[in-house]
């Protein structure tokens, strides 16, 4: 049997006022290409099809579209919610409508009676038995009351607890002649955040050990970590990663698809192939003279740049300028102004707005004099000469 993983569309997302919506066109139908070109049975989408719970129009359409070709060929698809995700719109509108196109959509934790469970017969005649939990919050893991009389430990320890017991549930009819997987939208220990991922759940050590899935698993696959990652345990445990870098802190990301073989007999087999559409991005560091040149030979990445020089007026204009995919312009923590912790407070009764403004800017360490004279023009329009 061929599966074909993917999550973490995050579909709707905007990078410093920049949409990635064109981007994210250009590589959802290369994911579509993939899964026509390697021929495969079944398609995982493991969770935050978007990046808000609100979607537009526009970002509903593209993950609608995508999953409909995606089932194209008669290929099995199975969609979770994720963390991201508004769980009712998928569980009340996109598992009925996909549902009666031959999608197996779970907005919402499901019994497995109910769908939580899925036992798939592929074109070829073989069985895949699926246990599919979407994102699960601690909020509705681990009751209030709980959460208040135990120490944080325990309270961590309830969640994965409660994870462990709901996937043991959904996982008690794998079967030995079938191809038995998971998938979910959850933080495993010791998987690694990309780095731009909002990680509240780890900070607050809602963390699943990976032994919560059973060696009768052939393979789990994973949303939420934007990371491509195999994660070693009982069976092969992988996260697919995002399929464009979303944050600066995720610009040395792989964007793949997976393509896990796997058979009844046998350990899945996971092989990373590669997608094209998403733009790269880039952090550039140094004066501006430096990261003008510099992003020379950044290409058509959409760039960060960090100035090791002090701020003066226009300066992130001249970036911009000189560099127009640039997205977000900063100013080295070294050369921000500092609180004076130990000075003494000068008054402000008896001086004048332009010495005021003078000593602000002496705060904040701008070097400029043409603020100071902008700023004594600007008050004698104002006041009129008063």
């Amino acid at each position: 049997m061929k599966i074909l993983h993917t999550a973490d569309w995050h579909v709707g997302k905007v990078l410093k006022n920049q949409p990635r919506i064109d981007e994210q066109k250009v590589v959802l139908r290369d994911l579509v290409r993939i899964a026509n070109e390697e021929d495969v049975d079944l398609v995982i989408v493991a969770g935050d099809l978007f990046e808000t719970s609100a979607p537009n129009s526009q970002a509903q359409g593209l993950v609608m579209r995508t999953l409909i070709n995606l089932r194209a060929e008669g290929r099995h698809v199975v969609v979770l919610a994720g963390n991201h995700d508004n769980q009712n719109l998928v569980n009340d509108v996109y598992r009925p409508v996909l549902g009666a196109l031959g999608m197996h959509v779970i907005g919402t934790p499901k019994t497995p009676d109910n769908g939580g469970t899925i036992t798939l017969d592929t074109r070829s005649g073989e069985r895949a038995v699926v246990a599919a939990l979407p994102f699960l919050s601690h909020r509705l893991a681990v009751r209030a009351a709980e959460v208040l009389l135990h120490e944080p430990a325990r309270h961590n320890q309830d969640y994965a607890n409660r994870m462990r017991s709901i996937i043991e549930m959904l996982c008690a009819g794998f079967t030995s002649d079938s191809v038995n997987l998971v998938t979910t939208h959850a933080t495993l220990l010791g998987g690694r955040w990309g780095g731009g991922e909002r990680a509240v759940q780890t900070l607050l050590g809602y963390e699943v050990p990976p032994d919560t899935f059973p060696a009768t698993t052939h393979y789990a696959a994973l949303g939420h970590l934007h990371r491509y990652q195999q994660i070693g345990g009982p069976c092969p445990i992988a996260y697919s990663g995002s399929p464009i870098a979303l944050d600066f802190g995720e610009e040395d990301n792989q964007a793949v698809a997976l393509i896990v073989h796997a058979t009844p007999d046998s350990r899945a087999q996971i092989r990373p192939v590669p997608l094209k559409g998403g733009r790269s991005l880039a952090t550039l560091r140094g004066t501006l003279d430096e990261v003008v040149a510099a992003g020379a030979e950044a290409g058509d990445s959409f760039l960060r740049v960090i100035l090791t020089q002090k701020a003066s007026a226009g300066l992130a204009d001249m970036v911009r300028e000189k560099l127009p995919n640039t997205l977000d312009v900063q100013i080295d923590e070294k050369f921000r102004a500092q609180a004076d912790a130990g000075g003494a407070v000068r008054t402000r009764i008896g001086r004048s707005p332009t010495d005021l403004f003078a000593d602000f800017l002496a705060e904040k360490e701008v070097e400029d004099p043409r603020l100071g004279a902008m700023f004594a023009e600007l008050l004698e329009e104002s006041t009129g000469g008063r």
